[in-house]
């Protein structure tokens, strides 16, 4: 694909789609006390959110992967399609049980929108080229952020909550109707195996594993049905590892885990999404618990990180064209463990100021970071096994984070007992600390990995 005009299309489509798996989260937990008001159901509150992120982590790898046998085009049609038939259901929910059971459909085509954009890039662009242009693509996130609350918090007061999801109809068309006509693809025709086995046991081994964290984290203890789970967990990845190890087009590929620049950025993934989620969610706590500030102030306080996301991510796509991949990445890190460092260091009189400091550096090193690994697994293999690859990485930043958020309430359930919240916070950051130095290490491991300049299809 050498017309520039059609790559510019392309990559419009891809902004368009990554926009609205981006605004998503932040829009509809703006919106969530007045669906509540509407529509009852308060019990259900949390699983409006989950839901969208348990079908979303499901579906990652497997549109990679049918990507990869099918081709980017098709699927990625698919899974907006699909994102926009969950959007308008939701926007027709009646009731609390309906809206969960159409996000977990919105879930599923988010699955697409989250990976085969990264993968597209992949395809038609030189290594040269896929800094800048994912630099571009992962600041959409960092603009998100500020948009989302804001735009959430209009519609609702001024139009409905209904709009929060019909809103997406219009940008979900213009994204496939640019994909449609902009992007060309040479597609071997030859009859697929799709992995019905390897989808069923990894779908039936994250939901049981997710849940089990969530009942976990609301029950404060073991229990017979989460012990239960837990087993299903165990016996399913294990079923799952077989039936990869054995197929012949397997969805989720073990020879990826062979390619030590995979498994590094996948490793720092994980590790990474684990602390983004955790501190997005007490940085505020922090705000409003200990400092004893509003939610606005809260809210305020974490502002800065969209911003410095979109620099870092803009700063990362153009450093990646002319200093090696590994430097970027552990330039990121270590960002990313200075703010956590800086938690550390919060003080009941820390002054929001401050911390919208500390808040911006994480941000900052999110958006070196976050882009450099995906361009990291974009260089790593070639066209056949790119889809894979991206869902795999998207795959464990969503896992990092879907644990991250039921094991810190487990730490600080732990905490709790006789000790107050802000030395229960405390030993949280420092924790997060921990695990930042960890993903420091991994990113590391890359200053001596070289990406292989596999040419655009």
């Amino acid at each position: 694909m050498n017309n520039e005009t059609n790559r510019r299309s392309v990559v419009s489509a891809l902004i368009i789609a990554t926009f609205l798996t981006a605004i998503e989260g932040t829009i509809v937990s703006t919106a969530m006390p007045k669906i509540v008001e509407d529509l009852g159901g308060s019990h259900l509150y949390t699983w409006v959110i989950s839901v969208y992120l348990l079908t979303t982590v499901i579906s990652t790898p497997i549109f990679g992967k049918l990507a990869d046998l099918y081709g980017r085009k098709i699927m990625f049609i698919l899974g907006v399609l699909i994102f926009l038939a969950g959007s308008t259901l939701s926007g027709l929910s009646q009731s609390m049980e309906q809206l969960v059971i159409f996000r977990a459909i919105q879930g599923i085509g988010a699955g697409a929108l989250t990976t085969i954009p990264f993968t597209i890039i992949g395809d038609i662009f030189t290594y040269e080229q896929r800094g800048k242009i994912q630099g571009l693509i992962s600041s959409v996130w960092g603009v998100s952020g500020i948009i989302g609350p804001l735009a959430g918090g209009f519609i609702v007061d001024q139009i409905s909550w209904h709009w929060i999801f019909f809103m997406n109809i219009p940008f979900g068309i213009v994204s496939i109707f640019l994909i449609w006509m902009s992007l060309h693809e040479q597609i071997e025709k030859k009859k697929h195996v799709i992995d019905y086995a390897g989808i069923f046991t990894f779908a039936i081994s994250t939901t049981a594993f997710l849940f089990a964290l969530s009942l976990l984290k609301e029950q404060k203890q073991m229990t017979g049905t989460i012990l239960t789970l837990f087993v299903v967990t165990i016996i399913g990845v294990l079923l799952f590892l077989w039936i990869e190890a054995k197929g012949r087009e397997p969805m989720l590929p073990l020879s990826l885990f062979a390619v030590p620049m995979i498994t590094i950025a996948n490793i720092a993934g994980f590790l990474l999404g684990f602390i983004l989620i955790t501190a997005n969610f007490y940085i505020p706590l922090w705000v409003q618990g200990v400092t004893n500030l509003n939610a606005t102030l809260s809210g305020v306080t974490m502002l800065p990180m969209s911003v410095a996301w979109l620099c870092g991510a803009i700063l990362s796509g153009r450093w990646l064209s002319k200093t090696a991949i590994g430097k970027v990445t552990l330039t990121g890190t270590l960002v990313i463990t200075a703010g956590c460092l800086g938690m550390v260091f919060f003080q009941t009189d820390t002054t929001i100021p401050w911390m919208m400091v500390v808040t911006a550096i994480m941000g900052f090193g999110y958006g070196i970071t976050f882009t450099a690994f995906s361009v990291a697994v974009q260089s790593a293999v070639d066209w056949k096994m790119r889809g894979a690859a991206m869902g795999s990485h998207n795959l464990m930043k969503n896992l990092g984070q879907a644990i991250g958020i039921a094991v810190s309430g487990l730490w600080l359930s732990d905490q709790l007992k006789g000790i107050e919240l802000e030395t229960s916070l405390h030993t949280i950051f420092i924790k997060l600390v921990v695990l930042s130095l960890f993903a420091l290490g991994a990113s590391g491991m890359l200053l001596r990995k070289k990406a292989k300049q596999f040419s655009p299809k």
